[in-house]
């Protein structure tokens, strides 16, 4: 025999609803970039037992409260716990390289750095997506733009990176038609967000884009197998 049902109307769940909730908690609502040297560490299926450094470019503080460590990785400014691609690379922890002390958390300084800054930065929610911060870009990260497939791709130097109310975080690239004075600096009206002309936006650290410029056959050769099935010709 069955147990009697509540006489209180039964609450309906929005499973799509909980998830949007919890998705909101997840996003960025401040960043602090990170200045005194500290990496992100991973490792690579190919060789499991090497570990590889990365420098932090910035810490970012979720809604829910939480600090990750940010580097541009692939598409985004990536937090690192969520690197988790046995091929491209796995997130280990973060590191001290001046002390060689490997923490799987931010750092207490950073907490309270971000902690202090979102508090005195409490923005108003509004309905339309409006620009919370604005950070230099301090590592000479560079953005692999492609519109098409039949338009050349740009090899371009992001200058910083925009945190915006919905949690999305887009880098600064400068239209050369525009640029007027140099260096070009955050806030100059020649810099635009990445995504709002480029089909796709792939970031590498300094080096790597050297080589790119350079057209160095083996890091063209595995450039295009990570990115693209076809590599359209360098413009």
């Amino acid at each position: 025999m069955g147990i009697p049902l509540s006489p209180r109307s039964a609450r309906v769940i929005d499973l799509e609803t909980m998830r949007q909730r919890q998705l909101a908690r997840r996003r960025l609502i401040r960043l602090a970039p990170e200045l005194d040297g500290l990496e992100m560490v991973y490792r690579l299926a190919s060789s499991p037992d090497t570990l590889y450094g990365m420098p932090l470019l910035a810490w970012g503080m979720r809604e829910d409260g939480e600090v990750v460590g940010l580097v541009p990785w692939m598409e985004a400014l990536t937090p690192c716990h969520r690197l988790d691609d046995p091929e491209h690379g796995s997130f280990v922890g973060y590191r001290d390289p001046e002390t060689e002390e490997l923490f799987e958390v931010a750092p207490e300084h950073k907490v309270f750095e971000l902690e202090h800054a979102a508090a005195y930065f409490d923005y108003e929610e509004t309905n339309q997506v409006t620009l919370i911060q604005q950070i230099p870009e301090s590592q000479g990260t560079h953005a692999l733009c492609m519109d098409g497939d039949d338009t050349p791709w740009q090899l371009k130097q992001v200058f910083g990176w925009r945190l915006y109310s919905d949690g999305a975080v887009e880098a600064l690239l400068a239209d050369e038609r525009l640029v007027e004075n140099t260096p070009i600096l955050p806030g100059d009206p020649c810099l635009y967000p990445g995504h709002s002309r480029h089909r796709a936006v792939y970031f590498f650290q300094r080096q790597i884009a050297n080589r790119i410029r350079r057209e160095d056959p083996a890091t063209l050769e595995a450039l295009a197998l990570m990115v693209m099935p076809e590599t359209p010709t360098p413009g």
